[in-house]
């Protein structure tokens, strides 16, 4: 997927656009947010901080005279028999370091991101959606008809959200021609177009179920939520 940081004015107003086209033939509500990051997955680097330890102390177990080799070359080559305590001193120091140094090195956010499991960056993604969704759509129509579209950039994920009267007529599967087409656009590098593809195809399932109807307000912003 081609990198993408920033949401020119040009792509936020091609998402605004198709937020209004879609609505004028739906009483359906959406709602589209592009966020940087989800989390910040601050506990990746204690998590691999101690797989390193493990698996320091598992080479030390297995090749114990590799270790000890290691101690007389950092000791300039002399030869000394360490008691238990100071051998079990000198190990936890060196896991000590160990873990100090990974959780550093993880700091810096990028590597720390890469390093994540993708199923723990989809569930964050997907808790963000739904805290988005409760706050901006949920229950804030008259017919409980509010969607929010919403994509993840440094995840490269995407979620679709929808109001309890939506997903009571529309499966879930059927969103995924909207991820689809968002997809293609976002490998291109095309944030906002992929948004406004994903907004049309939304648009044409909420149109199917929930048409348009005289006396419906434009009851949420059609603008592009940035955050």
């Amino acid at each position: 997927m081609a990198k993408v940081e920033t949401i020119t004015p040009d792509e936020h107003c091609i998402v605004t656009a198709a937020v209004a086209e879609a609505e004028q033939h739906t009483n359906g509500e959406i709602v589209t947010v592009i966020a940087g990051q989800s989390d910040d997955y601050r506990e990746t680097p204690i998590y691999w901080a101690v797989a390193a330890m493990f698996l320091a102390l598992a080479c030390i177990a297995v090749f114990p005279e590799w270790f000890e080799q290691l101690l007389s070359t950092f000791t300039g080559g002399w030869e000394h028999v360490y008691t238990p305590g100071e051998y079990l001193t000198i190990i936890m120091l060196l896991l000590g370091i160990k873990f100090a140094a990974v959780r550093l090195i993880l700091g810096w956010k990028p590597l720390r991101l890469a390093l994540t499991p993708a199923a723990v960056k989809q569930m964050r993604v997907r808790a963000r959606a739904i805290n988005l969704f409760k706050v901006s759509a949920e229950k804030r129509t008259v017919g409980l008809t509010g969607v929010l579209i919403y994509l993840s950039m440094a995840e490269h994920r995407a979620e679709i959200v929808v109001d309890s009267a939506i997903a009571a007529k529309v499966s879930p599967d059927v969103w995924g021609e909207a991820m689809a087409d968002m997809i293609v656009e976002l490998k291109a590098g095309r944030a906002g177009e992929g948004m406004a593809a994903a907004v049309r195809d939304v648009g044409k399932v909420l149109a199917e179920h929930f048409p348009k109807t005289g006396d419906n307000p434009n009851e949420l912003p059609d603008r592009l939520i940035e955050l």
